[in-house]
C-alpha cells in the first residue's frame, strides 16, 4: 500500500483530482510498474505480484482507488487478507463508492488497518476500519499516511502544504514528483510515537524513506484534467534511494 498520499479534490476549477503518492514496502517485495493490465484493460495500476493487488491505480471510466496501511504493531495477523485487493476490487466493478464500502465495512475485520480512498468520478469517500463511517469527502486538499485521514505528522502537513502550493497556477507532474521526493527526517520534537522504536519512527518520517531493506519503491502523480483528459506517472527507486525508470501515460476519459 501507499503510505503517504497528499491529494486536492475539486479545489482548482481546471483540475478536479489531483494526486501525488509514495510507496512504501520491503525492496524484496516483488511488484511489477504502473501498466494498464492485460486481462482487466481499463485499469491502470501497478502490481503487488505476492497478492495480487495494487496499492493505487485508475481506470478509462475515470475510477481512482488508493489505500494505505494504519501503522498498528501488534496486529501481526498473518491470515489477514491482502489490503492491494481493497483497490483492485474498486477499481475492476462498477459500483457506486457508498455501496462498494459497505461491503468492505462488513468484513472490515478480516484485513490489519488501513484507509481507503475511492472515487467513481462523482464522489469521493474515505474509509479506515479503525473509526467510524464510510465518510464523503467535500472538495479540499488532503493528506493521509499511516494514521487517520489529516493525523498531523509532520511529512504529512509538509506534503499537504506543499501540493496547495503546487496548485497554483497548476499542477505539474515534475513538481509534484519533487514534492514527494524529499527525504528530510522530522524533528524529534514532533515525531509522533506509533508504538515503534525510535529510529526506526525517526527513519520513517521522511516523505521519501531511503534504507537498504524497507524504503519508498515508487512514487506516482496522477493528474486529471476537467475535459478528462489523465496524466498518470510512476517513478521507482533503487535501495540507494536513486531514480530509476519513470512510466507515464496519458489517456482521455472514456463517456
Amino acid at each position: 500500500p501507499m503510505c503517504l498520499i497528499a491529494f486536492a479534490y475539486r479545489t482548482h476549477p481546471d483540475f478536479p483530482l489531483v494526486v501525488a503518492a509514495n510507496r512504501d514496502e520491503y525492496h524484496a517485495r516483488p511488484t511489477t510498474q504502473a501498466a494498464f493490465w492485460i486481462e482487466q484493460p481499463a485499469i491502470l495500476a501497478g502490481r503487488d505480484l505476492e497478492c495480487m493487488g495494487t496499492w493505487m491505480g485508475v481506470t478509462r471510466s475515470g475510477r481512482f482507488a488508493a489505500v494505505t496501511n494504519y501503522r498498528d504493531p501488534d496486529d501481526v495477523r498473518e491470515s489477514a487478507e491482502s489490503r492491494g485487493t481493497l483497490v483492485s476490487g474498486f477499481l475492476s466493478q462498477d459500483i457506486a463508492c457508498e455501496a462498494f464500502l459497505d461491503g468492505v465495512a462488513a468484513k472490515s475485520g478480516a484485513y490489519r488497518g488501513f484507509n481507503l480512498l475511492v472515487s467513481d468520478g462523482e464522489t469521493m469517500y474515505y474509509y479506515t476500519n479503525r473509526a467510524g463511517q464510510p465518510r464523503r469527502l467535500a472538495p479540499g486538499v488532503y493528506g493521509l499516511s499511516n494514521h487517520l485521514l489529516d493525523t498531523p505528522w509532520p511529512k504529512l502537513v509538509k506534503a499537504r502544504s506543499r501540493l496547495q502550493q503546487a496548485m497554483q497556477p497548476g499542477p505539474a507532474v515534475e513538481p509534484l514528483f519533487a514534492l514527494m521526493a524529499d527525504t528530510s527526517l522530522a524533528p524529534e520534537s514532533e515525531m509522533p510515537s506509533t508504538g515503534i522504536d525510535a529510529a526506526r519512527e525517526r527513519m520513517l518520517s521522511a516523505a521519501r524513506i531511503v534504507s537498504p531493506a524497507y524504503g519508498t519503491r515508487s512514487s506516482t502523480v496522477l493528474v486529471q484534467d476537467r475535459d478528462g483528459n489523465v496524466d498518470y506517472a510512476e517513478r521507482a527507486y533503487d535501495p540507494a534511494g536513486s531514480e530509476l525508470d519513470t512510466m507515464r501515460y496519458a489517456f482521455r476519459l472514456e463517456g
